[in-house]
């Protein structure tokens, strides 16, 4: 992909974007647009993501972690541990045990989602896998819920594209982080085969500008993901 797209300017849970959001990402995206499994869906979205197990076989699917990369996604994150870190759209948990792993035994992770089907999946999960430093929860499509200055990172996987009030989403974001927080936002680019069709897709150089103008100083990141950029706005 040209240079341009995938790092303009500078400087996530997804299969749910892929297929479907994620955190995990979707159907609806790649037949009409997990995530991180990722994937958030947006208000105006009028998707059925409640048929857990099909997005599931999706999002989880073991061909994913080639092209999806979670290793170099939470890498880039710079996740210390004690850090509590939340995935918006977090679909049906494919990121969670990674930043689990990422914030250790003294830290939190939070999987985020609007689809009561996929937050009963995550904590399922979350209980499988024994992720004592996760959890699950349902939020609303216009705020994630989380109290002012309590997160240190949060991952979007494939999601940020469904969000249509994009700029005060990301200062509610913003407000949410404590001081040297991230928002990290991982999106198909526009060369990519796989994801949403093509109008429903945003520039790498969009994203950043959105950031800029909640207030973070954003950049793309240097990456080698085949179908995505990753862009990292951090706080002043």
């Amino acid at each position: 992909m040209p240079e341009h797209d995938k790092h303009a300017h500078g400087d996530h849970h997804a299969e749910h974007d892929k297929h479907a959001h994620g955190d995990d990402h979707a159907e609806h995206d790649k037949h009409a647009h997990h995530g991180d499994d990722h994937a958030y869906r947006s208000h105006a979205m009028q998707h059925d993501f409640s048929d857990v197990d099909r997005f599931a076989r999706r999002f989880d699917n073991p061909e994913r972690d080639a092209w999806q990369k979670p290793d170099e996604v939470i890498a880039l994150m710079t996740i210390a541990p004690g850090m509590t870190v939340a995935d918006i759209g977090a679909g049906t948990g494919y990121f969670l045990r990674h930043l689990s792993r990422a914030v250790g035994p003294s830290g939190r992770t939070l999987g985020l989602d609007l689809e009561p089907a996929m937050v009963e999946h995550m904590r399922a999960r979350i209980a499988k896998e024994g992720l004592a430093n996760a959890e699950a929860k349902t939020v609303a499509t216009d705020d994630p819920g989380l109290a002012a200055a309590s997160v240190d990172r949060i991952l979007t996987v494939n999601t940020w594209h469904h969000i249509h009030d994009r700029v005060a989403y990301a200062q509610t974001l913003r407000a949410s982080l404590r001081p040297g927080g991230q928002v990290v936002i991982v999106d198909f680019t526009m060369e990519s085969e796989d994801g949403p069709p093509p109008s429903a897709r945003l520039r790498p150089e969009v994203v950043i500008d959105e950031l800029n103008q909640a207030g973070f100083v954003a950049s793309a990141a240097d990456e080698s993901l085949p179908n995505q950029y990753v862009i990292i706005g951090r706080l002043p």
